[in-house]
């Protein structure tokens, strides 16, 4: 029997962190989830790093710039290259491969035993298709270089879980993400303005996923999950998932439809659906007041217009403005079709349309 290779047991090692990671990062009751799912996946690019320039001859250990002859040493062992010297050697150029990978060495540094387990859960929301990629890229060049026999695929399945399936289950989620601690959110926000486009809009860079339920007859042969490149699509096909991942596009069993703001309103029109709704005046003051109350959306000015509350608001960049949706009309409803929640809400009392009979009995209902 041939004699394994002597990088092998790196590339094993590097196997179980990638797997120890994507297991604590799906598992409910792993309290520092996120946290362990950055550690564990830097080590296993560290390995499998290190295992490629073993089988390539690259020395990665650092040499002592005093005396170029002699290795620098901790504890007696070779200093061997960090990941974010591995990554240079490896990734030359930027690309969005090592621009994910370089965010995480980052986030790493900023994350480690330093936020609670809620916060955890909000980078979980807020850097699920970072990490979805991280894991990806992983993947691709672990079984690029060692072939199919290093793969992860029989090990590392989808998980079951809720997620955006359920109305609730996607509000929870942003809320989340709006609740990163503000260090994170400057971090994060900064290392993405350093990036072009092409990087950030690049699925190796972060990996964006729209689920649709197929609608069609089983295949026994096919998978229940499948995931299908966007290069390896047809223009056709391209034209429609592009479609697809316009906010509203709407699907029905017979024919799909690629609609623009569907169903989006304007100022003008919020107003009128929440006058008519209401016993009390609503003018354009109230509809300011409201989305300034609620944080539905950017004030005037902000560098980021694009930061709305997507239950309520969406920033049309196209044009320059905001349409609201009718989530954010029942919800203004609902807050104020009552005297007591007019005056808890705006702080003074209403007007009503029609008489002080009218006003009376709502006091009194």
């Amino acid at each position: 029997m041939a004699r394994p290779k002597r990088y092998w047991p790196m590339i094993e090692a590097s196997r179980s962190e990638a797997c120890l990671a994507a297991r604590l990062y799906n598992d409910p009751s792993e309290a520092r989830a996120f946290e362990g799912f950055v550690v564990h996946m830097h080590l296993a690019y560290l390995y499998l790093l290190h295992a490629i320039f073993t089988r390539d001859g690259v020395d990665f250990r650092y040499w002592r710039r005093d005396r170029p002859n002699r290795l620098e040493k901790i504890d007696g062992e070779p200093k061997r290259w960090e990941l974010a010297r591995c990554v240079v050697e490896r990734w030359p150029s930027v690309d969005p491969v090592r621009s994910n990978i370089e965010f995480f060495v980052g986030l790493r540094n900023k994350i480690e035993h330093r936020y609670a387990s809620q916060s955890q859960l909000s980078l979980q929301a807020a850097l699920g298709g970072l990490a979805q990629a991280h894991l990806l890229n992983y993947e691709e060049e672990l079984v690029a270089q060692f072939g199919q026999e290093a793969t992860l695929a029989t090990k590392l399945r989808f998980p079951v879980f809720i997620g955006t399936f359920t109305d609730s289950g996607e509000a929870t989620l942003l809320r989340l993400r709006s609740a990163l601690p503000a260090p994170l959110r400057t971090f994060i926000s900064e290392y993405h303005s350093g990036l072009s486009d092409e990087i950030t809009n690049d699925r190796r860079y972060e990996l964006r996923l729209r689920l649709v339920n197929e609608l069609v007859a089983r295949d026994p042969d096919a998978l229940a999950l499948q995931f299908t490149r966007f290069d390896d699509l047809t223009e056709e096909q391209k034209d429609a998932v592009e479609a697809l991942g316009r906010k509203g596009l709407v699907i029905i069993r017979e024919q799909r439809r690629g609609v623009v703001n569907p169903e989006l309103m304007k100022p003008n029109r919020v107003i009128s659906a929440v006058a008519a709704a209401l016993p009390f005046v609503f003018h354009r003051g109230h509809f300011i007041r409201s989305w300034q109350k609620l944080g539905v959306r950017p004030t005037v000015g902000s560098v980021h217009p694009e930061r709305t509350d997507e239950r309520y608001c969406l920033y049309d960049e196209m044009h320059g403005d905001y349409g609201y949706t009718k989530a954010f009309v029942n919800k203004l409803t609902k807050l104020l079709v009552t005297y007591g929640g007019w005056r808890e809400f705006f702080g003074e009392d209403p007007r009503v349309k029609e008489s002080p009979e009218m006003l009376e009995e709502l006091v009194i209902g």
